[in-house]
């Protein structure tokens, strides 16, 4: 073997490669042979590659829609938040003060729940009368939504196309028409008082009556106004409070769940036959009746569903307005006002555009406080959160 300076020619060589190497690090090159042709360069870092050719291609195809929000979503609902601030009348421009628009801060919030006035009655009485719309109408929706989805899919039902079809015809139907129908239908010489009259039944004059059903329940057992009911709660009186909805308002909830309760059927279906076929058999080999299938292994397994059906039933019933405007504009008696109805009238029949814009963004507040709480009594117990997080993460 030949020898350099008395060392083997492969020592020599490989303590080159290892120098070459040590050189190599210490000047931020790449490890390996120095000089050799297929030696690996360390990967550079930058905005190339595919995924940020992803990043891009991602931005470009959301870009229209966020342009698209931001134009006729977001940036309405600022010019809205700072009209709430204002006495704005419609003649000027909003957003220049001093002519004929000044800034008055809170007050037109606090004039929807601590001053006397109109404002004050009209507005705690359309929430009055919209919680108890809630709450019929989002129960009584979910249920029935989901009990036509659980007949609707199964399998051993015949023409389930047809009665599918015939259950979500209503909601694709107009609600102007369909509101209109009812108008008829309940009037005081209409076909369900004519029904009533065949059973002896004297109806009750439906748009007229501006009495509550609880109020018509506590007459019915000696209860009028008593002493303990004359506390009064934002202007009105506990005995105002617990009205009730009117048969009016009765006639507006038989209609909303009738012609919404088609759209929630069919997310319960999408539902329902996404489950696996397997969690049945198995629910099926262990002996579960049907109502302990239903409680403890289908409600669980379409959460998600009906939490959106239950959000989605909120927000609509919070904003219910066209049924209201066409089904007596809040008549009789302001029994079937609604908070959306009330912001409309405000600001385009009384030209107080600030105060109209006050009622709509407490109507929003409501939405969220509601939308958190059912969403906290849906999730499980050892998964729930504090219901409102004050202060920052621990």
């Amino acid at each position: 073997m030949a020898s350099i300076d008395g060392r083997p020619q492969d020592d020599v060589t490989a303590s080159g490669a290892r120098a070459g190497q040590v050189a190599s690090v210490s000047s931020g090159a790449p490890t390996g042979q120095a000089g050799a042709p297929g030696a690996r360069r360390a990967p550079r870092r930058g905005h190339g590659g595919i995924r940020g050719r992803e990043g891009i291609a991602g931005w470009t195809f959301v870009a229209p829609m966020i342009i698209i929000l931001g134009l006729f979503l977001v940036i309405p609902i600022g010019m809205a938040l700072w009209v709430s601030f204002t006495n704005w009348q419609g003649n000027t421009s909003p957003f220049v003060v001093g002519q004929g628009t000044d800034v008055v801060g809170l007050k037109n919030y606090t004039d929807l729940f601590a001053r006397d006035g109109l404002t004050r009655d009209n507005f705690m009485q359309s929430i009055g009368n919209t919680f108890y719309y809630v709450l019929l109408v989002v129960p009584l929706q979910t249920v029935l939504a989901l009990g036509l989805a659980l007949l609707l899919n199964n399998t051993m039902l015949k023409g389930r196309s047809f009665f599918r079809t015939a259950f979500y015809f209503p909601s694709v139907t107009s609600s102007i028409a369909i509101a209109t129908v009812f108008l008829f239908l309940f009037s005081n010489t209409g076909a369900v008082n004519a029904f009533l009259g065949f059973f002896g039944i004297d109806g009750p004059q439906w748009f007229s009556d501006s009495r509550g059903l609880l109020h018509l329940a506590f007459n019915a057992v000696g209860v009028d106004n008593p002493d303990w009911a004359q506390g009064e709660i934002f202007g009105r009186s506990l005995w105002e409070w617990l009205s009730g909805p009117s048969v009016a308002m009765f006639v507006i909830i038989f209609l909303v769940i009738w012609t919404t309760s088609g759209t929630f059927m069919l997310m319960f279906i999408a539902a329902l036959q996404d489950l696996p076929v397997e969690i049945d058999e198995a629910a099926a080999l262990d002996g579960t009746t049907r109502w302990q299938k239903l409680r403890h292994v289908t409600l669980p397994m379409i959460k998600p569903a009906l939490f959106l059906v239950i959000t989605l039933g909120i927000i609509g019933t919070w904003q219910v307005f066209d049924q209201i405007y066409v089904m007596g504009k809040g008549a009789p008696a302001g029994t079937t006002l609604s908070p959306a109805f009330l912001s409309y009238q405000q600001s385009f029949g009384n030209f107080r555009y600030g105060s109209g814009a006050a009622m709509a963004f407490v109507v929003f507040v409501i939405i969220i406080v509601l939308t958190r709480l059912q969403r906290h009594v849906l999730t499980d117990k050892d998964e729930r959160k504090p219901l409102f997080r004050l202060g920052g993460r621990k």
